[in-house]
């Protein structure tokens, strides 16, 4: 039975197409008109013809531009596999035909099953991909995108971070250095005076509050300092006087950095109250901490690796554990800061210098503390008017020597009950409320301190008495250290961001 009611629809669909195509308007005409579908089969047709015209290439430009579209691209029925109440169709398309009507889609020969109410029931093969289509973009959830996007800064974010934090210059070296050699496993011989520059190194911006050689012998030809330039850098100050690295995980002002006792990192607290462990060789953290107050002074514990103490601009001084990264004790003192910290021979006793005076006496300027019950064992050691910004131990006796602001240091004993030695007094250096540090040789025949004018004094430790006087810097010297295992070098450091190596 023909249904007559379709055939001007079919005949105006095949009319644009004799419009546009003279070589098959004839043989489109005649299918058109000799063709009997059901209701089911002319929804077939009409969806056939619906994604050309929405996904014509050219966009909605103008109507010939479908027309044209419609000629190229018009997929033939395959009616000999059409019966009455058959579940499904097949439509038969070359690859240039249905990859023009679908563009995102890359077509195989295979055909595609549309399911019986007219919509595709998409079977994809594993040889279908998706192509990009100037002008055409796939959907993508909005869940998705911001994953994506959230993606992207992570990424960027870490990249800038890893290249911020750690700065390289040369590779660090834990090769020995030849200079070195020689003096490994040998007693250390007598301290000389050095006279002479080796090396100035200017690459701090800011001023330099530390320097410190690092601890291991064998990798003593790395030396570590800390700016207020909000970085802390390692130095080869025995060869060639080169900046190793920087590391730029600080915020603020890195007040104080300290080599680990293995030597392989960092421990670093500043001004913007952080506490980071940095590896020395990745430049990565290994520990990091926000701590309540800004951070002035921190030292690892003698015989226990994982624990350190700090100290800064608030009456609790806190003992860490970087394992958990963790407080475990806290020591509190009627002080608004702490200066300095040094720990007492075998580590159960340490000292806290503050900036809490009286009228008539230091109450509380040197604090001594048992480190395990966290309880004051003293606060009336030394009963002078000024307060101590730097505390040293004697390297071969019981005893340590206090910095003050008094341009003096004092000595004390490291027994209880902490008794001062009145008959030495190191004095004759200006320290004019610069955090002035001072240090023994590691023979302990000498004391070296620097000075708010640039100078660096020279004191016998047993006469007390100035050796010699070296004009270093023009500015405040703040720091200087003697080499652990060469005699007579020396390394300091000023208020202008200069380091400098004698020897």
């Amino acid at each position: 039975m023909t249904h007559y009611w379709i055939l001007p629809y079919l005949t105006r669909m095949n009319s644009s197409l004799v419009a546009y195509d003279d070589s098959d308007s004839d043989t489109e005409t005649g299918k058109a008109e000799n063709l009997n579908l059901s209701s089911r089969e002319t929804r077939l047709a009409s969806f056939a013809m619906n994604p050309i015209q929405y996904f014509a290439p050219g966009g909605l430009a103008n109507k010939s531009t479908y027309k044209m579209q419609t000629v190229e691209n018009t997929a033939s029925i395959d009616t000999s596999i059409i019966s009455e109440g058959a579940p499904a169709y097949k439509v038969q398309a070359n690859n240039r035909d249905l990859a023009t009507v679908y563009p995102w889609k890359e077509y195989s020969n295979q055909a595609e099953t549309l399911s019986g109410n007219g919509s595709f029931s998409q079977k994809r093969v594993h040889q279908d991909k998706i192509v990009a289509i100037k002008g055409i973009r796939p959907y993508i959830p909005k869940r998705l995108r911001q994953e994506e996007t959230s993606k992207v800064y992570e990424k960027k974010e870490s990249e800038e971070q890893r290249a911020s934090s750690a700065i390289p210059g040369e590779q660090i070296s834990t090769e020995v250095s030849e200079v070195i050699k020689p003096y490994l496993g040998s007693k250390y011989k007598s301290t000389e005076i050095p006279r002479n520059l080796v090396f100035q190194m200017s690459k701090h911006s800011g001023p330099v509050n530390k320097v410190q050689w690092c601890p291991v012998q064998g990798w003593s030809h790395m030396l570590l300092s800390a700016s207020m330039d909000k970085t802390f850098k390692i130095w080869n100050a025995v060869d060639t006087g080169c900046c190793l690295k920087t590391y730029s995980c600080h915020s603020c002002a890195v007040r104080t950095a300290q080599w680990s006792l293995c030597g392989r990192r960092i421990l670093s607290g500043g001004f913007d109250s952080m506490l980071h462990l940095t590896d020395v060789e990745t430049g990565t953290q290994v520990f990091s901490s926000k701590n309540e107050f800004r951070i002035s002074t921190l030292k690892f514990h003698l015989s226990e690796p994982n624990i350190f103490i700090c100290g800064g601009f608030s009456p609790e001084v806190k003992a860490w554990d970087i394992r958990n990264c963790k407080v475990i004790k806290v020591y509190k003192a009627a002080v608004q800061q702490t200066l300095d910290i040094l720990f007492l021979p075998e580590g159960k006793e340490f000292l806290t210098s503050t900036d809490a005076v009286s009228r008539d006496s230091a109450d509380r300027t040197i604090i001594a503390w048992d480190f395990h019950s966290a309880a004051k064992i003293s606060n009336q050691i030394f009963h002078e008017r000024y307060t101590c910004p730097s505390l040293t131990l004697h390297p071969r006796e019981p005893a340590f020597v206090a910095q003050t602001n008094g341009n003096y240091m004092a000595l004390f004993s490291t027994q209880r009950p902490y008794r001062i030695n009145k008959k030495k007094r190191y004095e004759g250096h200006k320290v004019e409320g610069f955090a002035v540090g001072c240090e023994f040789s590691p023979d302990g025949t000498l004391l070296v301190t620097g000075s708010s004018e640039g100078k660096i004094f020279f004191y016998n430790y047993h006469t007390a008495r100035i050796i010699h006087t070296l004009s270093a810097h023009n500015q405040a010297c703040v720091s200087a250290t003697f080499h652990p295992v060469l005699p007579s070098l020396l390394a300091t450091c000023d208020w202008a961001g200069d380091i400098k190596i004698w020897q």
